[in-house]
């Protein structure tokens, strides 16, 4: 766990209970906050309460799609600037159109992930780029 790592809330938008559980206990492994969300509407509220860094989420969900909630968050001031990695069972040419011009950081097919996939994703969207250059503080 690392120092940029430690501060970054997470909230997972996944319908299948032992699914969004792996994601947490692994993305909460490397540092990160975690909370679930298991439907559109339960989504939407803990979103704006949490305001996360990053939402990981899917778009085939029970009350409201993954597409429409994406929709909503784009449209408030809450919302607007919260980054997304949509995961879905979904081929990205089989998903709702669009997605992409709302602003989504990436898109990955669950079938495809392997295990450790899903972190290198979020880190390489949540944390800053690795440092190439040392910096002389005595200077």
């Amino acid at each position: 766990m690392d120092e940029f790592s430690s501060w970054s809330k997470i909230v997972i938008v996944e319908d299948e209970v032992s699914l969004a559980d792996i994601y947490k206990i692994r993305l909460e492994l490397l540092g990160y906050i975690c909370f679930v969300a298991h439907d559109g509407l339960e989504a939407l509220s803990l979103i704006e309460k949490e305001r996360p860094s990053l939402v990981l989420l899917d778009i085939m969900l029970p009350k409201l799609a993954g597409d429409q909630i994406l929709k909503v968050m784009r449209m408030t001031e809450w919302g607007k600037d919260i980054k997304v990695l949509v995961i879905s069972n979904l081929n990205e040419s089989d998903a709702p159109i669009g997605l992409r011009a709302q602003g989504i950081e990436g898109y990955a097919v669950k079938a495809n992930l392997s295990n450790d996939q899903l972190d290198q994703l979020v880190d390489g969207i949540l944390k800053p780029a690795a440092q190439t250059e040392s910096i002389d503080l005595d200077a």
